[in-house]
């Protein structure tokens, strides 16, 4: 059911893409769109973790700087039963994480260094099992290829703007260019929070501790609100793939990618109620 709702929404962007492709050019700019469309998820099925973790400037983390986050990332894929992805870290202020790839074979875990000053070792045990949930899901191959797709789907919008009144109605053209855009994220949401929902189930089930991934939730989503992401505000397709939105201020945030923390945080409680563990203080309580 799950393939079937990610192919079902995968294609809705497709068709978004190709509709704005047709009030540029017609036809024939459908089928430059549809040309664009299956090149650009081919470029990313081979190079998605190479294209985000660049855009974080990312830098890949080797167990003579990093031994403690290196050996935790070892100790968490083994009890996930993928291989060890490669670790990166983003300089960042702000604590966030993130897993990209096309498959269990070519991920990668990215954290900020923000996530590493500001988490004890159970909430980031917690995090590196959620992120590692999405790569053992294949989570992460569909997660940049919906960015992609939402990227250009912005920017066809804006051709269509300047460019589709010439030749086809300009009353469409203007709806498109205004319309493709937010029906892009909104398809970007749909899927990032099925998926968010079951990565906090899964990567609990991997630490084998649902509140140190709840207790993380509480402090990355309380940090991220008050401290801004520069490289996300820049590039707001790419918010989905963080664990916690984050984005600030402008339109972006009135679409959230991501469920609500708290409801986030309820279900991982009830996960720790029914294995009878105690909730873990923290000074957002």
């Amino acid at each position: 059911m799950n393939v079937l709702r990610t192919a079902m929404l995968m294609a809705l962007m497709t068709g978004i893409f190709l509709a704005a492709g047709f009030l540029i050019g017609g036809q024939v700019g459908a089928l430059v769109a549809l040309l664009a469309a299956a090149g650009m998820n081919l470029f990313a099925y081979w190079n998605s973790d190479k294209m985000v973790l660049r855009l974080y400037q990312a830098v890949e983390a080797d167990e003579a700087r990093y031994p403690d986050l290196v050996h935790l990332v070892r100790q968490l894929s083994s009890r996930a039963g993928i291989p060890m992805p490669r670790v990166y870290v983003a300089q960042n202020d702000q604590p966030n994480a993130f897993a990209t790839g096309r498959n269990p074979e070519h991920a990668a875990v990215c954290v900020t260094s923000a996530l590493l000053q500001r988490l004890d070792t159970e909430e980031l045990a917690g995090v590196l099992a959620h992120e590692l949930a999405h790569v053992k899901n294949r989570d992460t191959l569909t997660m940049t290829i919906t960015a992609t797709i939402a990227g250009a789907v912005s920017m066809l919008a804006n051709f269509a703007f300047f460019m589709g009144g010439r030749n086809r109605n300009i009353i469409g053209t203007i709806l498109i260019s205004l319309l493709a855009p937010l029906a892009a994220v909104v398809v970007q949401s749909a899927i990032s929070r099925t998926r968010e929902y079951e990565a906090d189930r899964m990567g609990a089930e991997i630490s084998g501790r649902p509140l140190w991934l709840a207790s993380a939730l509480q402090r990355i989503s309380h940090s991220a609100q008050a401290i801004e992401n520069p490289q996300a505000d820049a590039h707001p397709a790419s918010a989905h793939m963080f664990i916690i939105n984050p984005l600030h201020g402008g339109l972006t945030s009135l679409f959230a990618s991501h469920p609500s923390t708290e409801d986030r945080v309820a279900r991982l409680n009830a996960m720790a109620a029914a294995m009878e563990q105690t909730p873990k203080p923290g000074p957002w309580s």
